[in-house]
């Protein structure tokens, strides 16, 4: 149950009971502190990524710690999840030079796809990815790992050129796209990867609160009850729909570093 549904519940605030709609808003996101160490405050939102770190490193780890040539069930859904990822992101987008990023891509995956479903687990209900500054370190990653890659591979004088000047374009136009590219794809790339799958886990999860806040609101003895039976029915097909959501954002993240990685080692941008 989330705060404002938690609040409005204690307060019996109802459509006929003169209190005003308890709009959910910015305070669904602030969480107090479980504790402080050193001024830093330790949260719900950092302690539910610890929980899908575990979750992510001890099933892999419980899946191929003794693999069998005739898997067993962890070890084959470990298989299937493993080659999804290998199969149908990696090597579509990089390629055979790809394969060993597999690992990486793999587990960032799982991770942002593990914090994504936490919106609908009970107890935690909340999805870490729309505290923007996990999207913003897993993009950080990815945006360190393709300027490595780039650099590396080309040289400093070859890495700008494979980020800044675009092939088969006449040279008469290019003094409008090197500085668009550059931008682009040193500063556009990071934010808009980490932006896109923050404010969509923002949007879900401020949606659902907003109609499970709604069908307490207007559960009265009137026909409030059957707009809150209308305002129900529509916060659980919004957590269907968040299902699909945040599998999709999981996987346009990946599909995105990869092609961000398959284009730092191409020879021509």
């Amino acid at each position: 149950m989330g705060a404002d549904v938690q609040l409005a519940s204690e307060a019996g605030c109802h459509l006929n009971s003169g209190c005003g709609f308890p709009a959910p808003g910015l305070n669904e996101f602030d969480f107090k502190p479980i504790f402080t160490v050193g001024g830093v405050d330790f949260t719900k939102p950092m302690l539910l990524s610890i929980i899908c770190a575990l979750l992510v490193v001890g099933f892999f780890w419980a899946a191929f710690a003794k693999p069998k040539l005739l898997p067993g069930k962890l070890q084959l859904v470990g298989e299937i999840g493993y080659d999804f990822v290998k199969r149908s992101i990696v090597l579509e987008t990089i390629g055979k030079k790809g394969e060993k990023y597999v690992p990486m891509l793999v587990s960032m995956f799982f991770f942002v796809w593990i914090m994504n479903i936490m919106s609908i687990i009970p107890f935690a209900q909340f999805p870490v990815m729309s505290r923007i500054a996990f999207p913003v370190g897993l993009a950080a990653i990815v945006w360190i790992t393709y300027m490595t890659l780039t650099f590396k591979k080309h040289g400093f004088v070859g890495g700008m050129k494979n980020l800044c000047w675009p092939s088969g374009i006449p040279g008469w136009v290019m003094f409008i796209l090197v500085p668009i590219e550059f931008f682009s794809n040193i500063f556009v790339r990071p934010f808009t990867l980490a932006v896109r799958a923050f404010a969509n886990m923002f949007a879900g999860h401020l949606l659902i609160v907003v109609f499970s806040v709604a069908s307490w609101y207007l559960l009265s003895p009137s026909i409030g009850a059957l707009y809150g039976s209308v305002s129900f029915v529509v916060a659980v097909g919004l957590t269907g729909f968040e299902l699909l959501v945040q599998f999709l954002q999981a996987y346009i993240f990946v599909m995105l570093a990869s092609s961000y990685i398959a284009g730092a080692l191409e020879e021509a941008h």
